[in-house]
């Protein structure tokens, strides 16, 4: 028996609780790794944006496509599936906290960090991940002894407004936004000496693509900073962009802060951010969807790991879930600095595909 990792949101938890609780889902781009799980394997459920312990399934089938709506959505993303038997299943108030002392000194990726630390947040980043036997047994013995006890864990406000969430009703269903307070980002921190954080990690997306074969446009003022930080990219540095659109489109894309084509299409759209505002990355994305609403890339936001929910809370604004389509917050990941410098570090980059993002980058909806 293995143990694997399953995320929930809040949305998808709460959802989840309303059902029979015999299906899983995930997403296409866990097809891979659902096959790596077999019957008899338990997933541990982890619940996003409250960084909770919340259940235990046991998988009962091998995976299967089924593109049947789960739940009130026409689109249902979750079309690998599982039949699985729950065996614990806690509300938000009672699941166990990662941060509570007795779990965190006992998780193999948390116990050699400070409980401040942002950096052990990896090992939680994507469904279906291995956990290490040790922390599964752990885990399972934990959740079991928690489902018999039910001690309270109390919400603080944060969490209480992540998990009551904002619905709106729409005609394809109901979609949940945020509504973020207009407090100043924590975190952020003046440019170091030399160049920007931001910078260096626009040079390594630049590197990156130019690796596995991308042609890479960096907008023109970037773009001596960033060859000072990785001259390699120079070769497959594109000086102006091979597409057919509209002037107001090409304005706005040539302002995007890294871009991968294949051919004469964009595959992938970068915004970078460290000391800006974060909502400015996401309003030309945003602005790139409405003038081309059709248009079918991978958008990522790229920033330290201390803004991801700053990034998400945005990404879920009514004014973007409600785009025409699909909203923001299926179109749009979140790559950190520190993911973008593991994918760079990675053996053979050459032979792989644009892909490898997948296993890095974190939805705002688990």
């Amino acid at each position: 028996m293995s143990y694997f990792l399953a995320l929930f949101s809040p949305e998808t938890h709460a959802n989840f609780t309303a059902s029979e609780r015999t299906i899983a889902g995930f997403r296409p781009r866990q097809q891979k790794a659902a096959e790596r799980v077999r019957t008899g394997d338990v997933l541990v459920a982890y619940l996003t944006r409250l960084s909770r312990w919340v259940g235990l399934f046991e998988v009962c089938s091998a995976p299967f496509h089924d593109a049947t709506p789960l739940f009130v959505p026409k689109d249902d993303p979750f079309v690998v599936r599982f039949t699985v038997k729950p065996l614990v299943w806690l509300p938000p108030e009672q699941g166990i906290p990662i941060h509570d002392p007795a779990v965190w000194s006992r998780l193999s990726f948390t116990r050699e960090h400070s409980s401040d630390s942002s950096t052990w947040t990896g090992a939680v980043r994507t469904s279906l991940a291995p956990l290490p036997d040790a922390d599964g047994a752990f885990l399972d013995a934990l959740l079991r002894q928690q489902a018999t006890t039910a001690r309270r864990y109390p919400l603080d406000v944060a969490e209480e407004r992540a998990v009551q969430g904002h619905l709106v009703r729409r005609p394809e269903g109901d979609i949940v936004v945020s509504v973020p307070e207009d407090t100043p980002d924590v975190g952020v921190t003046a440019p170091p000496e030399g160049a920007r954080e931001s910078i260096k990690v626009q040079a390594l997306l630049g590197s990156i693509g130019a690796r596995m074969g991308c042609r890479v446009w960096i907008p023109a003022p970037d773009r001596g900073a960033v060859l000072r930080e990785m001259s390699s990219v120079e070769p497959s540095l594109l000086t102006s962009l091979p597409l057919n659109y509209d002037n107001t489109t090409l304005r706005t894309i040539e302002l995007i802060d890294v871009l991968w084509l294949k051919g004469r299409a964009i595959a992938r759209a970068f915004e970078v951010e460290h000391t800006t505002a974060i909502y400015s990355g996401i309003l030309r994305m945003a602005d790139l969807l409405a003038l081309q609403p059709n248009m079918d890339i991978r958008l990522h936001i790229v920033a330290p790991e201390a803004r991801k929910q700053k990034v998400f809370d945005e990404i879920r604004r009514p004014v973007f879930s409600l785009l025409e389509g699909k909203p923001l917050v299926q179109r749009c990941t979140f790559l950190s600095y520190d993911s973008v410098r593991e994918i760079a570090s990675l053996k053979h980059l050459e032979h792989l595909s644009d892909s490898v993002l997948e296993e890095y980058e974190e939805e705002a909806t688990a």
